[in-house]
């Protein structure tokens, strides 16, 4: 998936379906020439529906498209013929999708689990025909209920990637390039600082055709949590990754603080997020000589004893079998 397709952020405008009216109308035929009243209720207008699809991604789809309206329900006729209810609109969405009232900035509701569906706008009720209002004093009526408008409302779709495994580290940590080397995933990969500014996905395929989805999110700095940088941006992507695996390059000044300044950050921005599985990885490893790579090991074993941790190479693929079974591991084993 290239960068230009993930789409993670829309407005849109949706508009439900107006009631029918109700039909104000007395029963003629032949002989009977004062027949009773027998107008039909008008139809209720359409829903507007968000439902899962797991099949998406992204919210892509919604790029060129942002105003949906559902159909409006139809009027009542004689013979108390109800009237053709409007038809729903229904939109798709990914799962991981959080559903916000734009300008209150309220959650309505997020979408979890597939094929999952949630009425967000109901349509308008169709109005009542003639025929309810006969009573003994009144019985020809000569009026009806006109239908109920539907309501309109600008929401925002904001997407929080669902990924088994996602790579938390600083700018140029080399998670991309871990991304592309154990997926099919191209992400742009360049020597500077915030190559990626959104969110990649790719499917690691492991032993006996299974597999698991890692997702690398932009890089963190110092102060994110407060919206520095790309801030909340990236932040709210970590939320729905089962594992975070924190990759830090060999070519950190200092490993120790680099990894409290990132986990601080996820703690600061989200406490809940220190519930998560954690992994730390040496990366480029291939910029160490032999007697480096002892220290760092003497290192990583001090510093992460109760971690999961790794040296590995993406360019020479040092290890990454190893990497990719502690996390097939963590992702099986339960906490």
């Amino acid at each position: 998936m290239t960068e230009g397709n993930f789409v993670d952020y829309v407005k849109l405008f949706v508009s439900s379906g107006n009631g029918g009216k109700g039909s104000i109308h007395l029963h003629r035929e032949k002989f009977i020439t004062k027949g009773g009243p027998d107008g039909g209720d008008g139809g209720r207008g359409g829903h507007i529906i968000i439902k899962a699809n797991k099949q998406l991604w992204t919210l892509y789809t919604f790029k060129f498209k942002k105003h949906f309206s559902a159909g409006h329900g139809g009027d009542g006729s004689k013979n108390r013929s109800s009237g053709e209810q409007g038809k729903d609109e229904i939109i798709e969405v990914p799962l991981g999708t959080v559903v916000r009232n734009t300008t209150t900035n309220e959650v309505l509701f997020e979408i979890t689990e597939a094929n999952q569906e949630k009425i967000l706008l109901k349509g308008g009720l169709g109005g009542r025909g003639n025929w309810h209002f006969k009573s003994a004093t009144r019985q020809t009526p000569r009026y009806a209920q006109p239908g109920i408008e539907g309501a309109t409302i600008q929401i925002t779709l904001e997407l929080k990637v669902l990924a088994d495994v996602g790579l938390v580290g600083f700018p140029n940590a080399g998670k991309s390039t871990l991304l592309a080397t154990l997926t099919s995933a191209k992400p742009k990969i360049a020597d500077y600082e915030f190559t990626t500014l959104k969110p990649n996905l790719g499917i690691v395929n492991y032993r006996d055709y299974r597999s698991f989805v890692m997702a690398d999110i932009p890089g963190i700095i110092e102060g994110a949590a407060e919206g520095k940088g790309l801030g909340h941006y990236f932040l709210r992507h970590i939320e729905r990754n089962s594992i975070l695996l924190f990759v830090i390059p060999a070519d950190t000044k200092d490993l120790k603080a680099e990894f409290e300044i990132l986990f601080n950050e996820l703690k600061k921005y989200n406490p809940e997020l220190l519930d998560k599985q954690y992994m730390v990885v040496l990366s480029k490893a291939d910029l160490l000589d032999d007697e480096l790579k002892k220290e760092y090991i003497k290192e990583m074993k001090t510093l992460f004893a109760e971690l999961p941790h790794l040296i590995i190479s993406s360019a020479t693929k040092f290890h990454l079998t190893e990497l990719k079974d502690a996390l097939w591991n963590l992702l099986t084993v339960k906490k």
